[in-house]
């Protein structure tokens, strides 16, 4: 099949290439023209109805490259009718936002002419690939050529073709002006004030938007901490354990508004950007799970499902037993590094020295790097656990991985605090903790990322330049580039880390003043790491629209409750309060447990006093409610009077 780009041809494709799509090299013919026939085919005839072109790569070193590589586009009017199709929020002329629709489109603000510029590149690959996804199967059994490939009526072509390794992968390209006016803004000048959100937004999509909203946010967040805690670390080192009920107090009432204020920053750029009233659409299985089809009673369709016998089995005799065998191995890890560090405690008193003196920091930072692998290992686990006992649902929703992390970073440190009840090993332990895994963090996401991309740039470039010579074709090297770059997998690691950052401060920086500092310190050098990789490591990740940080929310505010239970019971144990209490420390208890309730209660009570939503979006948003009934009650009363 010749069709499309080669290198004899122009490198300038007769529309603009928005994403890649790249099959198999051995895919055979008549599954590729099937393919190509369903994407260019008329939407009313169950096709896509995009433009699609084939890139041909000259043979490299004598050997043959892969042919089935193709870059997809579209005309801007299927654009604009597909900005409908995935209900896509644009401002409209009064200053609300709302769902774009097509017949509408010159009364939304921003669209001149044709509307040449009216979507972004992030919202056009958004679309494309949600045209791209929504390719059902109609009569077919099979793939053509392909028998063993079954497709299932109503289901996804594409996720079909992924899952048995036909389709290798599509991605949307880099757009190289853009991407370095971005750069340019965002990571390669060195500044103090805040991220270009919007920019940002533009580029990558609300999702990946919100998140470096929330690191920045978080960031800005723990300065007064951070600033508390320099001088109180400072001056009052010797004493700090007499004093750290006081720190123990303000991060009780910093957990709880921190969250809080958070949701309306949140809802205030879902609305900017459209997407706080915007429905998500339901989300497909899994592109990897197929089973007996069954009628999904909430989309309406016939969709491959697991049965509940099945999946509660594999969860209680093989995923439960799993999950506290991983957890016994976290707690046996830990019972070790207590022995190494009783063993280097033991040297030190025996000789104390300055060798001796850095020994006892040696076991801490072999734990914290035992933590850092057992984290990963988890990881592959949680996916594994997530794919085996609930096949049809992807891992982002469920909680294998929180409990594996939650208790392999703080289960020392609670042990510790309230087993052992020693604050000045606890202090070692988190300041230990802390840094080391900061530093590994860096070392794996920026440096190493950043020299291994590095190295596959450059061997790109010289076998692009020997495959073309002095040709100059800048769209078969940038795809050619782009194939080869990693993928991003998603925002999941990156809450994560902020998750177990938040952790060490909101439950134990109170006996280390300095973890909010550590943290300020971490996040600024992960603004810079982690726009860096977006920009030049990975590939270009899709637009996924996002109203709110979604499960992270609730992750956050259990771990802030957890917070309160914990600095209550910390303050329990202070020796000032023991003080009042000489003779009766059931007392004590009973106090301390109770202000533990109160503020409980007060952080409920602050949920709902304070709004996730400020109110003049709520105008706005009834307002838009408000005119959408007009409108409905228009067009009846319009259709009445006609009949």
């Amino acid at each position: 099949m010749q069709l499309g780009l080669s290198v004899s041809d122009s490198d300038v494709s007769s529309f603009t290439p928005l994403v890649v799509l790249e099959l198999a090299d051995d895919t055979k013919a008549e599954a590729i023209t099937w393919l190509l026939n369903r994407i260019r085919g008329k939407q009313q005839n169950g096709g896509a109805e995009l433009l699609v072109d084939q890139l041909l790569f000259p043979a490299q070193d004598g050997q043959k490259s892969n042919p089935n590589v193709f870059v997809v586009g579209s005309t801007l009017q299927r654009l604009l009718k597909g900005a409908e199709d995935v209900g896509l929020f644009k401002e409209f002329q009064d200053g609300t936002m709302r769902g774009f629709t097509y017949a509408n489109r010159e009364s939304f603000k921003d669209f001149y002419g044709d509307g040449e510029g009216f979507l972004s590149d992030a919202e056009c690959q958004y679309i494309i690939k949600h045209e791209l996804d929504t390719l059902r199967a109609k009569n077919e059994e099979h793939v053509p050529g392909y028998p063993k490939v079954k497709l299932y009526p109503g289901k996804s072509v594409v996720r079909r073709l992924q899952s048995k390794g036909v389709l290798v992968q599509y991605f949307p390209l880099h757009n190289k002006e853009d991407l370095k006016r971005l750069s340019f803004s965002w990571y390669k000048k060195i500044k103090l004030y805040f991220q270009p959100l919007d920019d940002i937004r533009h580029y990558f999509g609300e999702g990946l938007a919100l998140y470096f909203g929330f690191l920045e946010y978080f960031t800005f967040a723990l300065v007064p901490m951070a600033l508390i805690g320099i001088p109180y670390y400072l001056f009052d080192w010797e004493n700090y354990d007499k004093y750290y009920v006081l720190f123990a107090v303000f991060n009780l009432v910093w957990s709880t508004v921190f969250l809080e204020v958070w949701k309306r920053c949140s809802a205030m750029l879902a609305y900017g950007w459209g997407t706080l009233s915007r429905k998500k659409a339901f989300e497909e299985p899994r592109a990897g799970f197929h089973g007996a089809l069954g009628f999904n009673p909430i989309t309406g369709r016939e969709e491959p499902v697991y049965p509940s016998s099945k999946r509660q089995l594999r969860i209680y005799l093989v995923s439960v037993p799993f999950v506290l065998l991983c957890l016994y191995l976290s707690f046996y890890v830990m019972m070790v590094y207590f022995d190494m560090e009783n063993w280097a405690i033991s040297i030190y008193n025996e000789n104390p020295n300055v060798a001796t003196g850095i020994l006892l920091f040696v076991p801490s930072i072999i734990y914290a790097v035992v933590i850092e692998i057992m984290n990963l290992l988890y990881r592959y686990a949680a996916e594994f656990l997530t794919n085996w006992g609930e096949p049809e649902i992807l891992l982002s929703n469920h909680l294998y991985l929180y409990s594996f992390n939650f208790v392999n970073c703080f289960a020392s440190l609670f042990y510790i605090a309230f087993v052992m009840q020693d604050m000045v090993l606890l202090r070692q332990s988190l300041a230990t903790l802390l840094i080391t895994s900061q530093i590994l963090n860096q070392v794996m996401e920026a440096f190493l990322p950043y020299w291994l991309q590095r190295r596959r740039n450059k061997k790109v470039h010289k076998r692009m330049r020997r495959m073309m010579g002095d040709k100059e074709l800048p769209l078969l090297e940038q795809v050619q580039l782009e194939t080869e770059m990693n993928t991003y997998l998603g925002t999941f690691d990156d809450y994560l880390e902020q998750f177990l950052l938040f952790g060490y401060v909101s439950l134990f920086s109170c006996v280390y003043p300095l973890a909010a500092v550590l943290v300020v310190l971490n996040n600024i050098t992960e603004v810079y790491s982690d726009a860096f990789k977006m920009c030049h490591v990975f590939k270009r990740p899709f637009s996924e629209p996002a109203a709110n940080i979604g499960v992270w929310q609730l992750a956050f505010e259990t771990m802030s409750i957890i917070a309160v239970v914990t600095n209550c019971a910390l303050i329990g144990l202070s020796s000032q309060v023991k003080a009042y209490f000489p003779e009766s420390e059931t007392e004590m208890i009973l106090i301390v447990v109770a202000i533990e309730h109160v503020l409980l209660a007060f952080k409920f009570i602050l949920a709902f006093v304070i709004p996730d939503v400020p109110k003049h979006i709520q105008v706005k948003l009834a307002k838009l409610e408000f005119d959408s009934l007009e409108a409905l009650k228009k067009r009846v009363n319009g259709r009445k009077a006609y009949w």
